[in-house]
């Protein structure tokens, strides 16, 4: 571990009890979020105005508006998803959008995959300090656990183009399930640029949502991919590249607290 890291550690273990206020919850944000876990989230922002702000995993100039731009921008994507699904979310980085929909989705199971060492520790750090017994950290790229593992939605936010993202992460979609990639106003540009990947991989039309016009300023957009014939699908050889898992293996599944 690199000495970075370790002053990164050291400094979570010593004082994370005392983190930096983050902005107050808005009132919308009772609207998204159990009320019984509301807490949770606005602890989640003093993590990332505090510990993120610092290990550069956001902006200073983030943190006013953590709560629309970042946490409610990706809280209302649990919509999207089904009661008690599995859920990858590809370059989780500070856990936008994993560690939200964990909280705001206690039956959900969330698998948080990220290469970068400083960033898993992040994410293990804020997933035991929240109790997040839904959350399972894999240290690792995507496509180390192609032809290992699949989830009914794979996710992701801000990671990559639409074509090198249907790459890495639909060999992780079962048959059934969809990636779902939170775009912003990127979303139609980016889709007709992966027309032959789309394609190729066996993809049905890739499908424009809009989501959360009830909460936010500017609604969310992402690109819903599914299977254009789930008969088809099976897990993808796996690649020579491993991960590893981390975080005690949290996927515990719990009843949705609504």
């Amino acid at each position: 571990m690199s000495g970075d890291v370790s002053r990164e550690t050291d400094a979570a273990e010593a004082g994370q009890d005392s983190l930096r206020e983050a902005p107050p919850a808005p009132e919308v944000a009772r609207g998204v979020f159990p009320l019984e876990r509301l807490a949770l989230a606005e602890r989640y922002a003093a993590w990332l105005a505090d510990a993120g702000v610092v290990r550069g995993l956001i902006g200073p100039r983030e943190v006013p508006r953590l709560w629309d731009r970042h946490v409610l921008n990706c809280a209302v994507l649990e919509r999207l998803l089904p009661d008690g699904a599995s859920v990858a979310d590809v370059g989780s980085g500070a856990g936008l959008p994993g560690i939200v929909l964990a909280i705001a989705r206690p039956d959900l199971r969330l698998t948080l995959i990220e290469p970068l060492l400083r960033r898993t520790v992040f994410l293990e750090e804020v997933s035991a300090d929240l109790g997040l017994t839904n959350v399972e950290v894999v240290r690792g790229r995507a496509d180390a656990l192609h032809g290992v593992r699949s989830f009914d939605v794979v996710t992701s936010r801000a990671v990559a183009p639409l074509e090198r993202l249907l790459r890495w992460s639909m060999p992780l979609v079962a048959a059934d399930g969809a990636m779902v990639a939170l775009k912003g106003s990127a979303a139609d540009a980016e889709v007709d640029p992966a027309g032959p990947v789309l394609a190729r991989l066996g993809c049905a039309p890739p499908e424009i949502v809009r989501f959360g016009e009830d909460v936010l300023a500017e609604p969310t957009a992402a690109v819903r991919v599914a299977w254009a014939d789930p008969s088809r699908v099976s897990l993808r050889p796996a690649r020579a590249a491993t991960a590893t898992a981390s975080g005690g293996g949290r996927k515990r599944r719990r009843n949705r607290g609504r």
